[in-house]
């Protein structure tokens, strides 16, 4: 038997995406359902970014206790108990939950149904003997791991983001398959926690971030003992030694190791959707959509991972006031992406918002400027003794803001402010006359806006000016 129900807005899957759209759109009265075949949460509570975070917090207390002897701190090599780190890991997902939860969702207002959804019609979903006709639909279904097809690599026990956390003993030697974000801060913290490390990368480690910054990482990595490989072809992957063996393409040679990450991008998950009975168009990238987030069932808005565009839980929410905004209130917001931040989570952290380098370097040409301060230079930094890296921001002649990368202690949080002032589309006029409070780390953001007027400030026609003015002064 199949049980028919009626709803304004009817949301297949329960990540970042679908809660946010779920949480705002019930709480403005709108009747909602909310599919979910899986754990509710989705990738980012389950197998993304909480875990992920804390097992690189358990690193960096690990790490925290090996560098303590810059403070003339002594203390033992730190004792690693891998499963009570992995215990934390699971505890921390616990904790955070209940926010996710079918109960709280149900208290909500939410009609949840525990099952895969299908798409019957361009107006109908069935799941869980339940069918749904909806005035409009959410598709928020995520993404997934990418197998690349490498020979012999289907024989293979491989890890993803789905399965690492779900260790209970250290891998000997993690092999990371990807230089990515994913790869690199696994590749660290597995480091950390006392395994040995070697990543391969088919093109360049984080080939998306500033080249100069992600230098200085690659040195910090290798300098923790990470055996980096880029520019890689992987020929094949078997088994070897009782573990696996990678075998390069262009030299014969095998790395073996315990454990294989692959860390290679991500498919979006369109599986079972029955998208063309809707007149949805999908694509190997994701669905597709317009600014507005429609796909091409005007009915059917698309977003998170699903729709083939940044992949970011940040994105994932900033597109859920959007689809709530179109579907609900028929405004026609659009998105826009002038101020997307990143974060890569190694220590020192990476960070970027709006612009990188060849974005602004192809629209502005000669007109572009970079500006730039180092934590040489910021008394906090020299103070916990962590000045690695900097800032560097992309500006017109004018000093409107295009983009910006730090590298450094806490770059994500220091990154909030300048997608604050380009989003705003604000000049460096705006930080060099605000108030920060010294010390901290944040001083960094005025000191390169300082940097880009102190050429003007401090030249010829400026001294001339005091000269001329102080001349003037009562005696």
């Amino acid at each position: 038997m199949t049980t028919d129900i009626a709803c304004d807005l009817c949301i297949i899957g329960a990540g970042s995406a679908g809660l946010s759209v779920a949480a705002g759109a019930a709480q403005l009265g709108a009747r909602t359902v909310l599919f979910e075949r899986g754990e509710m949460g989705g990738d980012c509570l389950n197998t993304g970014c909480v875990p992920s975070k804390a097992l690189l917090a358990a690193a960096h207390a690990a790490s925290s206790i090996t560098q303590a002897r810059r403070f003339g701190v002594t203390a033992p090599e730190p004792d690693i108990d891998f499963g009570a780190v992995m215990r934390h890991v699971r505890g921390v997902i616990a904790a955070i939950a209940p926010h996710d939860s079918v109960a709280r969702f149900e208290g909500l207002g939410v009609r949840v149904i525990k099952a895969q959804a299908r798409f019957t019609g361009p107006k109908h979903v069935i799941g869980g003997g339940i069918r749904v006709r909806a005035r409009r639909f959410v598709i928020a279904t995520g993404s997934r791991a990418v197998i690349p097809p490498i020979p012999g690599i289907e024989d293979i026990d491989t890890l993803t983001n789905e399965t690492i956390f779900s260790l209970e003993t250290r891998p000997e030697h993690l092999l990371v398959l990807g230089g990515g974000p994913v790869g690199v801060e696994m590749a660290q913290a597995f480091r950390r926690l006392g395994s040995r490390v070697t990543i391969f990368e088919a093109a360049r480690l984080l080939g998306k971030d500033d080249a100069e910054f992600v230098d200085i990482l690659r040195r910090q990595l290798a300098g923790e003992g990470i055996a980096i490989r880029e520019g890689v072809n992987i020929a094949r992957i078997g088994k070897a030694d009782g573990g696996v063996g990678v075998t390069l393409g262009d030299a014969g040679e095998t790395v073996t190791g315990s454990h294989l990450l692959v860390a290679a991008g991500r498919r979006p998950g369109i599986d079972g959707l029955d998208l063309a009975r809707a007149g949805v168009e999908a694509t190997a990238k994701g669905i597709i959509v317009d600014a507005r987030l429609r796909t091409s069932n005007r009915r059917i808005y698309a977003l998170g991972d699903v729709a083939g565009g940044p992949q970011f839980t940040h994105v994932a929410g900033y597109q859920a006031g959007i689809v709530i905004r179109n579907a609900l209130f028929r405004i026609p917001a659009r998105v826009k992406y002038r101020a997307l931040p990143w974060v890569t989570y190694t220590s020192p952290e990476l960070a970027h918002v709006g612009m990188t380098g060849a974005e602004a370097q192809k629209r502005f040409g000669a007109r572009l400027q970079v500006t730039r301060a180092d934590f040489t230079g910021n008394d906090r930094a020299q103070a916990e003794r962590d000045t690695v890296g900097g800032i560097k921001v992309l500006t017109q002649p004018n000093g409107t803001i295009l983009g910006v990368s730090i590298l450094g202690a806490h770059a994500g949080e220091l990154s909030h402010v300048w997608a604050l002032a380009i989003a705003r589309g604000l000049k460096l006029s705006a930080l060099t006359g605000t108030m920060f409070p010294y010390p901290t780390l944040g001083e960094i953001n005025a000191r390169a806006a300082s940097a880009f007027y102190a050429p003007r400030l401090f030249s010829a026609w400026p001294r001339r000016l005091v000269r001329l003015l102080t001349r003037s002064w009562l005696p």
